[in-house]
């Protein structure tokens, strides 16, 4: 390339990268997301000690280079809270030997616990179903 030819060039390639430059100043990174422990513990939420339950699964999060790695367990509960005994006939209200959505709402255990229960999705709870929280 003769020096006119560079004389000509250079400024045009100076100022096509100018947008780039300025565009990679402009660029902004995301604020790294902070944690902190839950203050309040809602009524719902039980606290135990992971060493007191029996951790039935464990697996470790994909973390950037230089951050923390973290790894989340699940706990067996070491004991178990609710009334987990009903009368059917009590909550069958309508008759029709389920025990629907909304019939289960009286019994705060069971509506937790309802679509763990409804395997076959069909918003009804049957007898079967509930063998082991039926009262003897």
């Amino acid at each position: 390339m003769t020096a006119t030819a560079l004389r000509f060039f250079l400024p045009l390639a100076i100022v096509a990268l100018l947008p780039t430059a300025a565009t990679a100043q402009s660029i902004q990174r995301p604020t790294p997301a902070i944690s902190s422990p839950l203050l309040d513990t809602p009524v719902s939420v039980r606290e135990q000690p992971l060493s007191t339950g029996k951790v039935t699964h464990s697996v470790q999060i994909q973390s950037p280079p230089g951050q923390a790695q973290v790894t989340v367990r699940s706990v067996q509960a070491d004991n178990v809270v609710g009334n987990y005994r009903i009368d059917f006939a009590a909550l069958d209200v309508n008759g029709d030997g389920f025990i629907s959505r909304e019939e289960a709402q009286v019994n705060p255990a069971l509506a937790d616990e309802f679509n763990a229960l409804d395997t076959p999705r069909r918003g009804k709870l049957a007898r079967e179903q509930l063998a082991g929280w039926l009262l003897p």
